[in-house]
C-alpha cells in the first residue's frame, strides 16, 4: 500500500530525515508538538503496528531508543514521550516528543511555528548526533 510515509521513504516527498538503517526510517514531523518532535517508520508497510512481528517490533523500538537519545541531546527537555495513535495515516508509526511537562504529548494543543530553517537545524543536530552514537 502506498501512503505518504511510503512516499517519503522512497525521497519522492522531501522530509527533515534524522536517520535509517535497511528497516526503518526516522524524520521530523512537520506538524510538531514541540521542536523535535519525530516520527520513526518501518520502510516495510504495516498499517497497524501490533500487526508486526515480534522481532521486527523489538528492533523499531531498538531503533527507535537510539533516535530518541540524539533528539533528548539536542533538544530542551527532560524526557522523551512516545505516542502510538495510528489514525491519521494507515502506516505504523512512532511519535517522538521531547517533552518539558506531560502536556507536550497532547495533540490537540497549539503547535509551535517552526520555519524550515529551523527544521533543517534541528533535523542536521540530531542526525549527527544519532551517527556519532
Amino acid at each position: 500500500m502506498e501512503t505518504i510515509f511510503t512516499k517519503i521513504i522512497k525521497g519522492e516527498i522531501p522530509c527533515y530525515k534524522i536517520a535509517e538503517d535497511d528497516q526503518f526510517f526516522a524524520f521530523l514531523d512537520i506538524n510538531p508538538l514541540t521542536k523535535g518532535h519525530t516520527l520513526v517508520v518501518p520502510k516495510k508497510h504495516t498499517s497497524y503496528i501490533f500487526d508486526m512481528g515480534d522481532k521486527e517490533l523489538g528492533e523499531m523500538m531498538v531503533f527507535a531508543k537510539k533516535v530518541a537519545a540524539a533528539i533528548q541531546k539536542n533538544t530542551d527537555c527532560l524526557r522523551i514521550g512516545v505516542a502510538v495513535i495510528g489514525l491519521e495515516v494507515p502506516h505504523t508509526h512512532i511519535h517522538l516528543v521531547p517533552m518539558k511537562e506531560e502536556n507536550d504529548l497532547n495533540f490537540r494543543k497549539e503547535r509551535p511555528k517552526v520555519s524550515p530553517e529551523e527544521m533543517q537545524n534541528i533535523a542536521e543536530k540530531i542526525a549527527q548526533s544519532y551517527q556519532n552514537m
